[in-house]
């Protein structure tokens, strides 16, 4: 439970409230407290509007100066009286239409410098063929390709940290009625880590939403003064009744559509523990997701994806999951809620790594006779040309050392009496926006060739191509598992998962130990107990389920994929190491070791890994300081 002091800070002051302590409280009308000695001060100096969320005021305290009897240099034995003394309202500022906010959200500070110079990373595209080489006589319906890419990390040079895209982020969170209590303070736990990780050029912005939505502070850059602004902020947050899910976003989508400036790049967190409870929200659902998701866009049109939480087992998983997967966000599951601030970090982390945005693949097919049947690609769009001779995928952003692989499946004729040793059968390419210098630039992969022998022998499937089929098939049979289980048949939803799962286990890779399909047979497993009845699915399986196809169709990592996080605690510390000036990603454990990192976190990058463990030592530092104090209260006798 919060002390007083603990839930009303002065945003100016720094500091406690000190009720009780003779000191005059001011609540503005933007619900913000402060000491009238601080309020006047700034006015004194012609600041006119909350220094935390810029709303303007109409009415300032006026305190009255001391009796004269009283030495100027003796505190009053009681709190000064107080008049209300009205402000007019600056001519370039219109009246709230709600006391907590402005009309218009143009009051975000503005961006540092434009980006800098040209950077050496870069998007390395492969392929893989399915098999090496095709009989001349023989002609292959459903040929796999895999196409694969990844984004070069950001490792420094000269013991500098190598430059990054500044992000605009909103953080959207529930404050209703049932984040009363610890889950409240885990909540202002991760935040505050939030806030500390966070760059001086990265903007910030908090939204509470219960059954209104509020702007807590503006959108400002994480300088230390910015920083000291949102963690008072953060501790000032009450739950409230009601959940306004809708209401939360439209707050978030006016700070990005009004803001006067703009970082490269904007992504919404939005964080919710419970089911809406408002028919605006069903509504907009109702009507389509774009209606909710689509909320803003950054520089160029792309629109900011709403990355979304479910904390606890009582939210609307199906909501959350629809408004990520429309916005091009992930959903994440938080089923343990200690965990609040390592999802946060995993999310965060990726964010603070974007390197490549806008990246779209294009394939064409060089041989005539070489046709693109179909293209995997998960949430990612992919369009094949009418004539079937060429195919793209938008791919979007890349983080620091992401991959995306995707499959494609060709039709490849026999070869022709003019067709010489090989058959080329594509030429792809990548064209993607450098983050940092805000360039555009082309990469293309060598040819893909199959070579075309007399008679082909019995040979190996590629390793490569393997894995990203077992990885799509077990994606696709956990969609129909949970289909299955929507529409209440368990024992079909259990029979899918387990005839996946001996798939899996029975694969070459499986018993080569690929680090993915270890992962995926750790996540099928998991899935079975929470999908064998109609209670075990709404309490946890929906929630597990969507969170897991979520990752798997995006390719990106999410919480929800954790197998262990005790296990992942142990593994951390010999996987990535520490250097003076922070964490750094040099994989100094056993080889096994990081393999069991890998199987543990699929698709997490080496910055990632840091950030969690960076976040883990914070809650570990954390826990440790509260048991002190809490020992220092035990033993003290008064």
């Amino acid at each position: 439970m919060e002390s007083p002091d603990q839930m009303n800070l002065c945003a100016i002051y720094l500091s406690g409230m000190g009720v009780g302590g003779g000191q005059a409280i001011f609540m503005a009308e933007c619900s913000h407290m402060f000491h009238f000695h601080c309020i006047s001060a700034s006015v004194a100096y012609g600041h006119l509007l909350c220094p935390l969320c810029n709303a303007p005021w109409r009415e300032l305290p006026f305190v009255r100066p001391a009796a004269a009897s009283v030495p100027p240099t003796q505190p009053p034995l009681q709190p000064p009286s107080v008049d209300v003394m009205p402000l007019p309202i600056p001519p370039r500022l219109s009246v709230p239409t709600q006391p907590a906010d402005p009309d218009v959200f143009d009051d975000d500070e503005q961006v540092a410098s434009a980006a800098g110079a040209p950077s050496s990373r870069a998007v390395v595209v492969k392929t893989y063929t399915d098999y090496s080489a095709v009989g001349r006589g023989s002609s292959r319906d459903n040929f796999a390709v895999l196409v694969h890419l990844k984004a070069t990390g950001t490792e420094a040079t000269c013991g500098s940290p190598a430059p990054r895209e500044p992000l605009d982020l909103v953080m959207v969170l529930d404050v209703s009625r049932s984040m009363h209590g610890r889950k409240l303070e885990l909540l202002k736990q991760a935040m505050r880590f939030v806030v500390d990780i966070l760059g001086p050029e990265d903007r910030l912005c908090i939204v509470s939403f219960s059954s209104t939505a509020r702007r807590v502070t503006r959108l400002m850059r994480m300088t230390d003064a910015g920083k000291a602004l949102c963690v008072r902020a953060v501790e000032s947050l009450t739950a409230l009744r009601g959940t306004n899910i809708a209401e939360g976003l439209r707050t978030a989508a006016k700070v990005l559509n009004e803001r006067r400036y703009k970082n490269g790049f904007s992504s919404v967190v939005l964080l919710s523990d419970g089911q809406d409870n408002c028919t605006l929200t069903r509504q907009a659902l109702g009507s389509g997701p774009s209606s909710l998701a689509r909320i803003g866009t950054t520089t160029g049109g792309r629109t900011a994806p709403i990355h979304t939480f479910g904390f606890g087992r009582s939210h609307d998983a199906a909501a959350m999951h629809v408004i990520a997967e429309a916005s091009g966000g992930t959903f994440t599951f938080i089923e343990n809620e200690t965990v609040i601030q390592d999802a946060f970090a995993q999310c965060v982390g990726g964010l603070l790594t974007v390197v490549v945005q806008d990246a779209r693949l294009a394939v064409a097919c060089v041989h005539p006779g070489v046709r693109v049947v179909s293209v995997k690609s998960g949430v990612y769009e992919s369009r094949v040309d009418e004539d079937y001779r060429a195919a793209s995928v938008a791919v979007g952003e890349l983080y620091a050392d992401e991959e995306r692989r995707f499959l494609l499946f060709l039709a490849v004729p026999r070869a022709g009496g003019t067709d010489g040793e090989v058959t080329t059968l594509l030429k792809v390419s990548c064209v993607y926006r450098d983050a940092t210098a805000g360039v555009e630039v082309s990469v293309t992969a060598e040819d893909t060739v199959v070579a075309r022998p007399e008679h082909a022998p019995d040979l190996a499937r590629s390793v490569e191509v393997e894995r990203e089929l077992i990885r799509v098939e077990t994606t696709e049979d956990i969609a129909a598992s949970r289909a299955a289980a929507e529409r209440g048949a368990h024992q079909e939803a259990v029979e899918i998962l387990e005839n996946r799962w001996r798939a899996v286990a029975q694969s070459d890779a499986a018993r080569g130990g690929d680090a993915m399909i270890a992962a995926l047979e750790i996540e099928l497993r998991g899935m079975l107990g929470r999908v064998s009845s109609q209670q075990n699915y709404a309490r946890s399986g929906r929630a597990h389920m969507l969170a897991g196809m979520s990752a798997h169709m995006h390719q990106r990592s999410s919480s929800s994929s954790l197998g262990s996080w005790s296990e992942l605690e142990l593994l951390l510390p010999s996987a990535i190491g520490f250097h003076a000036g922070g964490v750094t990603t040099s994989m100094e454990g056993t080889r096994q070791d990081s393999h069991r990192v890998d199987a543990t976190l699929p698709y997490a990058t080496p910055a990632i890994l840091a950030m969690l463990l960076r976040s883990r030592r914070a809650r570990e530092a954390a826990a440790e300081g509260r048991l002190e104090r809490e020992e220092a209260e035990g033993s003290d006798p008064n």
